[in-house]
């Protein structure tokens, strides 16, 4: 019992790594990166070019000399898109690169620390956006995902930027982004209180730059099936510069002619390229990746939580949610819970029916907390933090672990409808079942060691669901053989107790 409450304290109190989703390193590397919306498609392309000649460089690196083999085996590259729905956007380009798979590669070096290697190589791009670089695979949504939503969007960019300095104060957090697109650069217009005074308006002066930049519709026709729209406009030659813009003429009610620069100013700006509501209120998302690896990611977004339930105090009317990963989290939290007690529940009736008794289940039932121990105690001995995988070993181990004890707690029914005594039917039921106890654990462990040390990627999603099942069905075969008859004899004697007690307070 000790035991028990040792690890489960250190587990419910953040000294045991929980990863939600661990990292598991992909044959294939991901890089995506963003430009500026409207970038020229040969600015995007020589950005690209750039990140595959370090492939390149990375991929000569690591060839195997004797057998002339390289980690990377191919290299492709894509301008214009990122994959999905995004082709045609000249601003975007991706780079993937395969690798030998971990067990035949002949160099020793896990995809994540080649994506780091990688990532010094290429430096920072001159205006970028955001260069992301994935290596795993299965992942879910950003490990750290805040939603901020507000009617003042000057006040989400100042929390967004306070956020943003939060989290690169943590070493382990990296790629940090927003969703706030930098946007076109435009030009916009402002109209000077001298035009004004001549019966010109902002809607006037725009009407009449776009006319002559954009052209004015002055007829329409129909051929066949097509429509063809005519417009006139200004030369080509005549709206190239600013100058052009500067010298034109504009015209006032009066058919006055007035230049430009006399009438209005040009302040250069960037206008966002899609704006994003939720239930009417701007939106904002910051993310952040992580390194799962070294970082205790519950303790980074607890502190994440507590620094903006501060920040807030300074901006009521901006709201806030955790998203992403933890989002997937709790959903995944909630249905496990309604899980464990439809199956204990299940488990319970399933016991109570053959034994015909109320209280022989709960003696059973007592050691699946131990099968969870042994589960905690199996990650700490092969080095991997708890993960959600390791959760669902769990659930699927509480009804593994009472295997074993119906056995025990069968024999110690049959023993003493025998007639025989109930310290000596207790006493002889691990002895009688050692054998058949010991033999179905470890022959169920042994089913699991291949899967348990597995080296392949696609195994690795497995492996902390196998190690649950495994060490936590051995810790528990100990606990059936040592502690469940000790339980069988403490339910009886407390039971005699408390029959006793009623019956004294009853009267003879």
């Amino acid at each position: 019992m000790a035991i028990l409450i040792v690890v489960f304290s250190v587990v419910f109190s953040g000294w045991t790594r929980f990863v939600f989703f661990p990292r598991v390193p992909s044959e294939t590397v991901r890089v995506n990166l963003t430009m500026p919306a409207g970038t020229a498609f040969h600015i995007t392309d020589n950005a690209i070019e750039h990140i595959v000649t370090q492939a390149v460089t990375l991929q000569e690196k690591y060839r195997d000399q004797a057998s002339g083999k390289s980690l990377i085996r191919n290299i492709l590259s894509t301008t214009g898109s990122s994959g999905g729905s995004s082709a045609g956007q000249t601003n975007k380009g991706r780079v993937l690169l395969e690798l030998e798979p971990p067990e035949t590669r002949l160099i020793a070096i896990k995809s994540t620390e080649l994506v780091k290697e990688w990532r010094k190589m290429i430096g920072p791009i001159a205006g970028m956006e955001s260069l992301t670089m994935r290596a795993e695979i299965g992942r879910g949504g950003s490990p750290i995902d805040v939603q901020l939503t507000g009617q003042e969007f000057s006040k989400l960019k100042q929390v967004a930027a306070s956020i943003k300095e939060k989290l690169s104060e943590f070493p382990a957090v990296f790629d940090i982004e927003d969703s706030l697109s930098r946007g076109k650069q435009e030009l916009q217009l402002q109209i000077k209180p001298e035009a004004q005074a001549l019966g010109l308006n902002l809607t006037d002066l725009a009407r009449q730059v776009r006319q002559a930049f954009f052209g004015y519709e002055v007829q329409r026709i129909l051929r066949g099936r097509d429509d063809v729209r005519v417009y006139i406009r200004y030369p080509e030659e005549e709206r190239n510069s600013l100058y052009n813009l500067d010298s034109m003429l504009i015209r006032t009610a009066d058919g006055a002619e007035i230049p430009f620069i006399e009438v209005a100013d040009l302040v250069a700006s960037q206008s966002p390229s899609r704006i994003t509501r939720i239930d009417q209120r701007r939106s904002l998302s910051i993310t952040a990746d992580l390194d799962k690896q070294k970082a205790n990611i519950e303790a980074i977004k607890r502190d994440v939580t507590q620094f903006m339930d501060e920040l807030l105090l300074r901006f009521p009317t901006i709201r806030y949610t955790i998203e992403g990963e933890a989002k997937e989290q709790r959903q995944s939290f909630q249905g496990l819970k309604s899980g464990l007690v439809l199956v204990l529940f299940v488990i319970y009736g399933l016991l109570a029916i053959p034994f015909r008794s109320y209280w022989q289940p709960l003696i059973v039932m007592s050691m699946i907390p131990f099968g969870a121990v042994g589960a905690v105690a199996g990650h700490w001995l092969m080095g991997k933090p708890l993960t959600i995988m390791s959760l669902m070993g769990m659930l699927a181990l509480t009804g593994v672990v009472v295997n074993d004890s119906l056995v025990l707690v069968d024999f110690i029914n049959r023993k003493r409808r025998e007639g025989i005594q109930l310290s000596v039917a207790v006493s002889q039921a691990g002895v009688a079942r050692f054998r058949a106890v010991v033999l179905t654990s470890l022959t169920t462990f042994a089913g699991l060691a291949p899967l348990i040390f597995e080296k392949s990627t696609q195994a690795q999603f497995l492996i902390p669901m196998a190690i649950s099942l495994g060490f936590g069905i051995m810790f528990a075969t100990i606990c059936t053989l040592v502690l469940l008859p000790v339980n069988y004899l403490l339910f009886i004697r407390s039971g005699q107790i408390l029959k006793s007690f009623l019956r004294n307070e009853n009267g003879p």
